[in-house]
């Protein structure tokens, strides 16, 4: 069994996908235990994981829970999967927002793409050359389908964008 750093020297990218890869294609048997400061699921991550078994991820920052670590590496040794529950909850909260995102009709997802750009409903209006109750009724609406209230602490706006941006 190995444990690699998704991020390596020289360059701290990705080396560490890399070298998982090559370890997993030249001795399948090899259980590999990726950690990683950030949740990361791009290709490299994605190619690894389609064959789960004695494959294992967790984030850097619940090592320091022995137990935790422990666990990760008895089941890639065994050939079991592993993946930290603190992946699985990011991960499931991304497609949750992304499901949410899905929600919004195509002129909402115009809109919010505009406020994203930092537009304000003037420029809104003018740019789709539509009113300025039509643009405040597709605001109200990505606010209410974000589950975003006015009494929420925090600005609506930006709340909306970062919901945007993560998605």
């Amino acid at each position: 069994m190995t444990l690699v750093d998704i991020r390596m020297p020289p360059t701290y990218s990705d080396e560490g996908i890399r070298a998982a890869s090559e370890i997993r294609a030249r001795f399948p048997d090899i259980g590999v235990l990726l950690l990683s400061q950030y949740v990361e699921t791009g290709s490299a991550v994605q190619a690894l994981s389609r064959e789960p078994g004695g494959f294992g991820y967790l984030l850097k920052d619940r090592i320091a829970d022995i137990g935790e670590l422990t666990e990760a590496i008895k089941c890639v040794a065994a050939g079991e999967p592993f993946i930290d529950a603190e992946v699985v909850r990011r991960l499931l909260s991304r497609r949750r927002l992304t499901n949410v995102l899905e929600t919004l009709t195509q002129r909402e997802r115009e809109v919010l793409a505009l406020i994203a750009e930092g537009r304000s409903n003037e420029s809104i209006t003018q740019r789709l050359r539509v009113g300025g109750k039509t643009v405040e009724t597709h605001v109200r609406n990505i606010f209410t389908k974000l589950g975003l209230e006015p009494n929420l602490e925090g600005h609506r706006r930006v709340l909306a964008v970062l919901a945007y941006l993560q998605a």
